[in-house]
């Protein structure tokens, strides 16, 4: 997802902490819990980052592993429904208006982007997880988990698409499904012209894809998902927190929780993913 020019030398991304907006401090960490993100510069070809204003970012384990309600913190927006398949879907502010930049670019171009999943809590992805782990919810292949007796095996059949509850990038509030649950609907007809115009524009943004197509350079994690995109400025530091204070042994509280471990879920899930996506 490169961004090529002979016009751009640089672009920056910074935030400034004038700039960010006021929350009260009962929602929102102190300086002393957050992180800034840092300038980078980057040269003609490569990818773009949005340069909007970027808001302190929490760096607790709680935070990460989305033991909070978005709806009670200032630092999270309600989605309009003019954006989204339907009411109550939150996102960071920041990530919403980078969002909302670039669903205007994409109308201008007789494209409709519509947000299908966005922030999604702990408690949230425990209810898609177990209603996956006891059969009440089928797994993409069609089966139900409860088919594998084996309790690794049932983990990793649901972990193909869904993550533990911990584990996942929506909990942050800086990821967003799109239009379609599909990997065959972004390959032909009005898909396959949306996905080609974010693989063009989103970065741009401050968007990258996370889930690509498993190779040599992405061995491990989830398969490939054609309608997740991650606001980077965020997400990045987000992963850095990840790496420095999640464990296997934090992720429990939910059916089939005790496999975290066996599976190593936090280095080959939380961290597998396209190295685009890092810093």
């Amino acid at each position: 997802m490169q961004v090529h020019s002979s016009n751009i030398s640089w672009i920056a991304l910074l935030c400034v902490l004038g700039s960010c907006r006021n929350t009260p401090s009962d929602t929102v960490p102190s300086s002393a819990d957050t992180i800034q993100v840092e300038e980078v510069s980057y040269q003609a070809g490569d990818s773009i980052r949005y340069g909007g204003d970027t808001m302190p970012i929490e760096r607790t384990v709680e935070y990460i592993m989305g033991r909070f309600e978005p709806s009670t913190r200032s630092d999270f927006a309600v989605i309009d429904t003019d954006y989204a398949d339907r009411e109550g879907l939150y996102l960071r502010r920041d990530a919403y208006d980078a969002f909302i930049a670039m669903y205007q670019h994409a109308l201008q171009d007789s494209i409709r982007l519509i947000i299908r999943s966005a922030t999604r809590n702990f408690d949230y992805q425990k209810g898609i997880w177990e209603r996956k782990w006891t059969g009440e919810t089928t797994l993409e292949a069609g089966v139900k988990a409860t088919a594998f007796s084996d309790p690794k095996v049932r983990a990793l059949e649901i972990l193909k698409y869904s993550s533990m509850p911990g584990t996942s990038r929506h909990h942050w509030g800086t990821d967003i499904d799109l239009n379609a649950f599909s990997n065959s609907y972004f390959e032909q007809g009005p898909g396959l012209k949306l996905f080609n115009w974010l693989n063009e524009h989103a970065n741009t943004y401050g968007f990258c894809r996370p889930y690509t197509a498993k190779n040599e350079g992405r061995p491990s994690g989830y398969e490939e998902e054609k309608w997740h995109w991650s606001y980077w400025p965020v997400s990045s530091q987000l992963l850095l927190e990840a790496q420095e204070i999640l464990t296997d042994t934090l992720i429990n509280g939910f059916l089939g929780s005790d496999q975290a471990s066996e599976i190593n879920v936090v280095e080959n899930y939380v961290h597998g993913i396209n190295h685009d996506c890092k810093l």
